[in-house]
């Protein structure tokens, strides 16, 4: 249903930096990159980010990755505070959301909320 989703940054090679230590931990990759975009994805660029002219809103949106297992969730959290990221969340099971609900939050450095869940 869905073709694919982007977000607004403020300074797109720090977008970059942040975004592909993440997608490469969860085994996603940058498949699209021009002066103005950056596309990342498995099959196909699915989610976008763009610079716009315009700063994007704090606490603008919410992002949820799928993650392979548990390691993977611990994978990508850590590489995205390595890469100017701030933590929103340590990774740990979250049962109000179901009883293998396995996630990390994170905040890029635009300050949109990254969640990195499995549910196995």
């Amino acid at each position: 249903m869905i073709d694919h989703v982007g977000f607004e940054v403020a300074d797109l090679d720090r977008s970059r930096r942040f975004y592909d230590a993440v997608f490469f931990a969860l085994g996603a990759r940058r498949m699209f990159e021009s002066e103005h975009a950056t596309a990342y994805g498995i099959n196909g660029p699915t989610i976008w980010f763009t610079v716009r002219g315009r700063p994007p809103g704090p606490g603008y949106g919410h992002l949820a990755l799928s993650a392979a297992g548990t390691a993977a969730v611990d994978a990508a959290h850590a590489a995205g505070l390595a890469h100017g990221g701030a933590d929103d969340g340590a990774p740990g099971m979250r049962p109000r959301y179901g009883r293998r609900y396995y996630a990390g939050y994170l905040r890029d450095p635009d300050g949109l909320r990254l969640e990195v869940v499995s549910h196995r």
